[in-house]
């Protein structure tokens, strides 16, 4: 499936979830992370969905799923264990041009989640497209080990300096020519430290 890579800014808009198990858990965490409002519709709720639910961080209806659910909703995750009411939730996600993710069938939808490797604010994402998630996850593993934390520290020290260059009114270009001189003489200096590493 040919995708666009994208992130996309999530406070004030709403997401909807319809499931309650625990792959909608996880896409809860992820939205709630990102600063989405969160409502959650599903006939019965995992434990440690509803023990999120007492922080008041997004709503739930315990029920059956119904295209009002949808109302305002920017983006929409069908994750029931029912194939039939996951393409209904499409189907109505479509008619009111809401994104939709299908967890237990990827390629209908609109978008998939990729696997997120996060470094403070560095985030390195792995896709497969919908096509082998679980693959997308090892993926990111095999690279968490070679990208610590001190890439994400790296990042800080270029956010920074991109700061005070932007305040002495430069170009673009020489802004950019100085900031990928000090990434790569700040990534040089790393492989330096880890090859002293026993």
């Amino acid at each position: 499936m040919t995708t666009l890579a994208l992130n996309v800014r999530m406070p004030g808009k709403i997401a909807v979830i319809v499931g309650g198990g625990a792959v909608a858990l996880r896409k809860l965490r992820t939205l709630l992370k990102a600063g989405a409002t969160v409502r959650v519709v599903a006939i019965d709720i995992c434990p440690e969905i509803a023990a999120l639910e007492d922080s008041g961080d997004f709503d739930v209806r315990v029920g059956h799923y119904n295209a009002t659910d949808l109302d305002g909703s920017f983006l929409v995750i069908a994750a029931t264990d029912d194939a039939t009411v996951n393409q209904q939730v499409l189907d109505d996600a479509r008619e009111r041009r809401v994104l939709a993710a299908v967890v237990d069938n990827p390629a209908a939808g609109d978008c998939t989640f990729p696997a997120i490797l996060q470094r403070c604010d560095l985030e390195i994402a792995v896709s497969t497209g919908g096509r082998c998630p679980t693959f997308a996850v090892d993926v990111r593993d095999l690279i968490a080990e070679e990208i610590g934390h001190e890439y994400g520290v790296i990042l800080d020290q270029l956010a920074e300096e991109r700061e005070k260059l932007l305040t002495y009114g430069r170009s673009s270009t020489y802004n950019t020519e100085v900031l990928r001189s000090l990434a790569k003489r700040l990534l040089a200096e790393l492989n330096e430290r880890k090859e002293l590493l026993p």
